[in-house]
């Protein structure tokens, strides 16, 4: 199913009982989880009647969103610091785990046969390699020798955590784009042009040849973009899937992570997927609706529940049930009526 189709599929549930339905829960922020939340969305309500009204405008404008407490919850791709949660008085839990990739449009080029390292990629991305023959490009890949066309480098023109995904994952691999540049939901990028969302980037690749940018997987299968292979911290070229994607994940330390804020880019094993990246859920922790944060936290229950099938179609990698335990107890003591100081799950 494409994008439009699944984000489609909610505006229609929203659209057939007309205005929004009171007990309806209303999200906003990261473009990367859009594609499983609608999923998950279109099945909860099936299940409950409770439908889901989420808009994938970026992680940064659903931090703002929550911040401002016009939606029920926001969701971002980088973990907000205990510091930050305090301050704005939030507080998150990772839902779903999936990978951006590198994705390009190149003649006669398809998936998964082009070869990147890290370190190639930053130089593409800071404008020292222009060209897809350029010897380092040839280096990894002779078939590029006799493509004798200049590089257009897309990226995003919002507050990204699909952003924060792929740069954190450059800085930990090039000194050069961590001096230079660094990793943050929106940068100064040295280059590039600029697409809205993942939607966004994604259309450019599909429209200028000899371009790259980089979107979370599902958007490039959905869009049948050429994605790259890339070389891991163990020294091994991977494809991205759900499996490589998972064996990242497996090395994740939730429990010691403080406010669940772990970050998955260049994780080890021979197998890893190196920018692997999980979406964090927001919420006030003093709840003006508490029984508007309580229907979020049965949506995210149900999903939690049956919802890992419906993700791994998509190539997302669900929360582990130890995780999900971890998640469910701070559900308890995290969120409280603002009235009346009680628990709202």
């Amino acid at each position: 199913m494409r994008i439009t189709s699944l984000m489609l599929s909610i505006l229609v549930s929203a659209a057939t009982v007309g205005v929004v339905h009171a007990a309806d829960v209303t999200g906003a922020g990261s473009s990367f989880a859009a594609p499983v939340f609608a999923k998950w969305a279109d099945a909860y309500k099936a299940k409950s009647g409770v439908g889901l009204n989420y808009q994938s405008i970026g992680s940064g404008a659903g931090i703002k969103q929550i911040s401002e407490k016009t939606v029920d919850f926001g969701a971002s791709d980088k973990p907000l610091s205990p510091q930050d949660l305090e301050a704005k008085g939030l507080t998150q839990f990772p839902a779903i785990m999936g990978g951006v990739v590198p994705v390009l449009n190149i003649k006669g080029i398809a998936a998964g046969q082009i070869k990147l390292t890290g370190d190639v990629l930053a130089n593409i991305y800071l404008g020292k390699i222009k060209q897809w023959n350029d010897p380092a490009l040839v280096a990894l890949n002779p078939s590029l020798k006799d493509i004798d066309e200049n590089i257009t480098v897309v990226r995003r023109a919002d507050g990204s955590g699909t952003t924060f995904i792929f740069t954190n994952y450059l800085s930990k691999v090039s000194a050069d784009w961590k001096t230079k540049v660094g990793s943050d939901t929106t940068v100064a990028w040295p280059e590039g042009v600029a697409g809205k969302g993942n939607a966004g980037v994604a259309s450019y690749v599909q429209r200028i040849n000899g371009s790259i940018g980089y979107v979370e997987y599902a958007y490039a299968k959905q869009n049948k973009l050429s994605y790259t292979q890339l070389q891991n911290r163990d020294g091994a070229y991977v494809l991205p899937d759900d499996t490589t994607f998972q064996a990242a994940a497996a090395y994740a330390d939730w429990a010691k992570a403080p406010a669940f804020g772990e970050v998955l880019t260049n994780e080890p094993g021979k197998n890893s997927w190196p920018i692997t990246g999980a979406t964090f859920v927001l919420l006030q922790k003093k709840a003006d609706k508490p029984a508007q944060s309580k229907e979020v936290f049965k949506y995210f229950d149900w999903s939690f529940k049956n919802g890992g099938a419906l993700a791994a179609q998509l190539d997302y990698v669900p929360m582990p049930a130890n995780v999900v335990k971890l998640i469910q107890a701070s559900w308890k003591t995290e969120v409280k009526d603002a009235a009346t100081g009680k628990a709202v799950w």
